[in-house]
């Protein structure tokens, strides 16, 4: 078993893969950076999950990208394998086509969006492993 996240300053989009299927799973709701990691760590500690792969946006994000190492540095878990998340969100939104406009703002105002997003970071990882 695999735990993917998605690290945003309002959510946490999480994912797991299952003998290579992947399914979303509730997002983390962020209120702050110790909540949201303790509630992290509460899940890998109960999944126990092989590995946790992180979305990590491409290097031109800086700012982005230390908030993100910063946040993973306040886990106690390993490995941490990390995964170039640029436009996940995007490939995400693919998803909720379907949906009609106020579900597809739910979707990303509930987190639903964001643990799609964690969906394509942990695909991305298992494509690397092909």
């Amino acid at each position: 078993m695999i735990l993917a996240c998605d690290i945003g300053l309002k959510r946490i989009g999480l994912a797991i893969s299952v003998q290579g299927i992947i399914l979303p799973l509730e997002p983390i709701l962020r209120l702050n950076r110790k909540q949201a990691s303790q509630e992290l760590q509460a899940l890998l500690d109960e999944k126990k999950p092989s590995c946790l792969v992180v979305g990590l946006p491409p290097e031109n994000y800086t700012d982005t990208r230390k908030r993100i190492l910063h946040f993973v540095g306040l886990l106690n878990f390993t490995p941490i394998v990390f995964v170039n998340e640029g436009n996940t969100s995007c490939d995400a939104l693919e998803y909720t086509h379907h949906l009609k406009a106020q579900k597809r703002q739910n979707a990303r105002k509930d987190g639903t969006l964001d643990s799609l997003a964690a969906c394509e970071i942990l695909k991305r990882y298992q494509e690397m492993l092909v």
